[in-house]
C-alpha cells in the first residue's frame, strides 16, 4: 500500500493508531473530490471543499473561468503556445519554434536536477489558469493543524495530446517531438505541486490525480491510430515523475473502455465511475486483483455526476445500498470486506463542473454522507472482526 514518507512519529489514521517510521497511507473510505466546480470564485469553491471533504482537500478548478477549462489549464509554458483569447493552439510554423524547444529542454533537465530551479520554472502553476490552487496554499499555511493530505491534478498527456492541435489542426499526441514536449510539461507540473504541497502538508504525501479518461479510450474514432503502447508510456512517465517526487499518484478516469492499461500501469490510486461502470470495471478480475493486492487504492466513483437526473433522483441511503452490493460483489474475488473498505476512497465519479451549482453541493453533500456510512460500516465490521 502507498506509504507516507516520514521520520519518527505518532499519529491516528482513522480507526487504527499505528507507532511506525513509515507511515501507509489507508483511506480507509475517506472522500475524496474531483476537481471541477461550476462556480467562479476560488474562495467560494474551497469552503464549499472545506466543508465536504477537510480531511483530503484539493484545489479547485473553475472552468467557468477564462483558461481553466480541462485542456487550457496546464498548457502554460509549453513551446509555441498562441491564445488568441477565444482558441488556443501549438504554433509549429514560427521561425522561433526550434529555439523554444531546445530552451524548454534545457530549463526541463535543470528542474530535473535541481528542484530548487522548478519553483519559478516555466512548470509552475500561475494564477492566470491555476488561482485555486493559490486559494488552497494560502489556507494551509494559515490553518494550524493541517489535514491528513491534500489533492492536487493535472490534466493527462493523451487527453491533452489529442485536444491540442497544431497550426495545421493536427492533434499534437501525434508528433512524436510535441508528443513528448507535452508529457514532459504535465509531469513537471505535477512535481511542482508535489514539491509545493509538501511543504505545506509536514510529513503527508499530496495526491496528486492524473486526469485521463484517455488512458482507456485508445482505439475509438476519437483516437485512431494510438496505440496502447503510446497510451501507457506516456502516462507511465507521469506517473513516475509524481512518486519520484514525493507524491501519491492518482489516474482519474470518468470513461469506459479497456481497463487493462490503467491496472497495471503502476499508479496507487484508480479513480474510477462505479455509477455507470462498475460490472465493466470488475471484468477485468486478474489485474483488478494484482492492483488490490499490491494495495492499490481504489476512489469508487459511485456517486453520479455526468447525468443531472440521476444527480436529482440519488440520495446518500441509495448510493449506500448500490455500493454495498459492489462491495460484495469485489469481495468475492478473495478479498475481505475490510481490506477493501481500508483501501477505499468515497468519491464523485467526475467533476461537477458541467451541473447546476445546486447539484454540485448535492454531489459533494452525498459524497461526504456515503463516506460516513461506509466508514460507520467499516467500524461494525472491524467489531464482528477484530484483526
Amino acid at each position: 500500500m502507498p506509504r507516507l514518507n516520514t521520520s519518527l512519529w505518532q499519529a491516528t489514521i482513522g480507526l487504527v493508531s499505528i507507532n511506525v517510521c513509515d507511515i501507509m497511507f489507508i483511506p480507509n473510505c475517506r472522500p475524496i473530490l474531483i476537481g471541477s466546480l461550476p462556480l467562479t470564485n476560488h474562495t467560494e469553491a474551497l469552503q464549499l471543499i472545506l466543508a465536504h471533504t477537510p480531511e483530503i482537500p484539493l484545489w479547485p478548478q473553475l472552468p467557468k473561468n477564462p483558461h481553466e477549462g480541462m485542456i487550457r489549464q496546464f498548457l502554460t509554458g509549453f513551446p509555441g503556445l498562441i491564445d488568441d483569447g477565444n482558441n488556443y493552439w501549438i504554433d509549429t510554423g514560427n521561425p522561433g519554434f526550434a529555439g523554444e524547444m531546445t530552451a524548454f529542454y534545457e530549463e526541463y533537465l535543470q528542474a530535473v536536477e535541481d528542484p530548487a530551479y522548478l519553483k519559478t520554472s516555466r512548470f509552475a502553476l500561475g494564477t492566470d489558469s491555476a488561482s485555486g490552487f493559490f486559494t488552497l496554499t494560502e489556507y494551509l499555511r494559515a490553518t494550524k493543524t493541517p489535514p491528513l493530505t491534500a489533492k492536487g491534478q493535472v490534466t493527462g498527456p493523451v487527453t491533452t495530446g489529442i485536444g491540442v492541435k497544431d497550426g495545421n489542426g493536427n492533434s499534437i499526441f501525434y508528433n512524436d517531438n510535441l508528443r513528448d514536449m507535452l508529457i514532459k510539461l504535465l509531469a513537471q507540473k505535477a512535481c511542482w505541486q508535489v514539491a509545493e504541497l509538501r511543504q505545506l502538508l509536514g510529513v503527508a504525501q499530496p495526491i496528486i490525480f492524473i486526469d485521463e479518461p484517455g488512458l482507456v479510450s485508445f482505439g475509438s474514432s476519437g483516437f485512431a491510430g494510438v496505440s496502447g503502447e503510446m497510451v501507457s508510456q506516456a502516462v507511465a512517465e507521469v506517473i513516475t515523475a509524481i512518486q519520484a517526487a514525493g507524491g501519491l499518484a492518482g489516474v482519474h478516469i470518468c470513461a469506459n473502455g479497456d481497463w487493462g492499461p490503467a491496472l497495471t500501469s503502476g499508479t496507487d490510486i484508480i479513480s474510477f465511475d462505479a455509477y455507470f461502470y462498475f460490472d465493466n470495471f470488475i471484468l477485468y478480475k486478474e489485474p483488478l486483483c494484482a492492483f488490490l493486492a499490491r494495495g492499490g487504492i481504489l476512489a469508487w466513483g459511485i456517486v453520479p455526476t455526468g447525468d443531472p437526473l440521476a444527480v436529482a433522483e440519488q440520495s446518500a441511503n441509495s448510493l449506500f445500498s448500490k455500493w454495498l452490493v459492489q462491495l460484495d460483489r469485489l469481495a468475492s474475488f478473495g478479498f475481505s470486506e475490510q481490506q477493501l473498505m481500508s483501501q477505499t476512497l468515497i468519491a464523485p465519479s467526475c467533476g461537477t463542473g458541467s451541473l447546476s451549482p445546486e447539484l454540485a453541493r448535492k454531489v459533494l453533500t452525498m459524497t461526504s454522507e456515503l463516506s460516513q456510512m461506509a466508514r460507520a460500516h467499516l467500524i461494525h465490521r472491524k467489531t464482528l472482526h477484530p484483526v
